[in-house]
């Protein structure tokens, strides 16, 4: 369901306003500065409770604010509106889904699916493995009901057999207790990630066949221990050295996608505006296949598209975006980058941000 409606005040240097944003595209154009990211930051705190850009989240309020208080709601029937709130001389953040306080986070994010693309995504192909779990995961928890319990005991019990590790003696029966039980539950996860693997990868051929078409570019799921071996016997046989390290050296906590292109990864070959098309590609991908499985529409956050990408990569990009049943926004600085890659009829809303200020036009 897209957001018909967004009330943001408080949050870093935008001006209090309300918007009432168009279903498909829409296109927020400024100066650098002007607060077009800060309004996607708001979004993402709708949907994720936190912050793209920064982990203390009392630095999102605007300077000389109390607060900052997001609003959103969902359209429908009926609307789902959607609360983020925080205050200065609390860490507490209040959130509200459907006009109740809501328990957990996870609430946000299964009422408003959505998908970042900016200068932070291409930690998917040259940053650590923990920003490829946590995309794969973003997946996997949209797709599988079963996730977020097998993942919650999962991490339940890798912190467990790690802090017996960092016992000066080990409690043998303990430790074998806990990796019977990490190795259950490492198992079950890894079912689940294998099974959204095979579901995804051939949507994601697709996608980026369509962006930038790229057919040595392979994308494999590393579970991140020795298949061929049992896990328990993986935690048995690597006790002491695990001890000696201090944590669980293999596991599904070390599980990685490997993005490569030929013998080499991807990240070493491809040019910057290649990259950008390939964790695209990765992004859309998933929001296509949210849709194919339990026919729920993702919303994307698309900072400075035009960034890194010529001319006709621009329209090919925004054309795929014009095919997707789904809600964007997109931030530009300059609005002529992007005046003339729409097809005739296509949706697009504008808004021009000024100083804070927005300016629906």
């Amino acid at each position: 369901m897209p957001l018909d409606r967004l009330s943001f005040q408080g949050l870093r240097n935008l001006e209090p306003f309300e918007m009432t944003p168009g279903p498909h595209i829409n296109l927020i154009s400024g100066a650098n500065g002007s607060g077009k990211t800060s309004l996607l930051e708001g979004i993402h705190l709708l949907g994720m409770a936190r912050s793209f850009r920064t982990q203390k989240l009392k630095s999102v309020i605007g300077h000389d604010e109390e607060a900052f208080t997001l609003f959103g709601r969902l359209a429908g029937d009926p609307p789902v509106p959607l609360g983020v709130r925080r205050r200065r001389d609390t860490p507490e953040l209040e959130i509200r889904v459907g006009g109740e306080r809501a328990a957990r986070i996870t609430q946000l994010a299964e009422a408003l699916p959505l998908q970042l693309i900016n200068p932070d995504a291409f930690r998917l192909l040259e940053g650590s493995p923990a920003a490829r779990r946590e995309f794969l995961d973003w997946g996997v928890f949209h797709g599988e009901s079963a996730f977020l319990d097998v993942w919650k005991r999962t991490r339940r019990a890798l912190k467990h057999r790690n802090a017996l590790l960092r016992h000066d003696r080990i409690d043998v029966q303990s430790i074998r207790v806990w990796e019977q039980e990490l190795a259950h539950w490492s198992e079950r996860l890894d079912a689940l990630r294998e099974t959204y693997m095979a579901r995804f990868l051939p949507v994601f051929e697709e996608t980026l066949a369509a962006l930038l078409p790229l057919p040595d570019l392979a994308l494999r799921y590393s579970r991140g221990w020795d298949g061929k071996r049992e896990l328990l016997d993986i935690f048995e046989g690597n006790r002491d050295t695990d001890r000696q390290m201090g944590f669980t050296q293999q596991g599904p906590q070390r599980a990685d996608l490997r993005i490569r292109l030929g013998r080499h990864p991807a990240v070493e070959v491809l040019s910057r505006g290649q990259q950008k098309l390939v964790v695209s590609a990765l992004k859309l991908a998933q929001g296509r296949l949210l849709e194919q499985w339990n026919a729920r529409t993702c919303l994307y956050l698309i900072d400075d598209l035009p960034a890194e990408l010529d001319g006709e990569h621009r329209q090919i990009f925004c054309r795929w975006l014009e095919t997707l049943d789904c809600q964007v926004f997109i931030t530009s600085v300059d609005h002529s980058a992007l005046a003339d890659v729409w097809q005739p009829g296509t949706d697009v809303a504008t808004s021009r941000i000024s100083r804070g200020r927005l300016h629906p036009e």
